[in-house]
């Protein structure tokens, strides 16, 4: 993985441009999870989602070394 990626002149870490991509994931994931009503089962709903925006970055950020580009 490219520490950074040159954007016009302007860089970006790249752990800050996968943490937006899980951001917007977790939160279609959230939604999906709200409409079926998975939350009646959670005991703490922002620790949860916390929990689950960590995964899906971890599970980019591991997916994204072993694609080489």
């Amino acid at each position: 993985m490219k520490p950074e990626i040159d954007l016009y002149g302007v860089f970006i870490p790249t752990l800050a441009l996968w943490g937006l991509i899980a951001y917007l994931l977790s939160t279609v994931l959230r939604r999906l999870l709200d409409r079926v009503g998975f939350y009646n089962l959670v005991w703490h709903r922002p620790l949860f989602d916390l929990a689950m925006l960590v995964c899906i970055l971890a599970g980019l950020v591991e997916a994204a070394d072993k694609v080489t580009l």
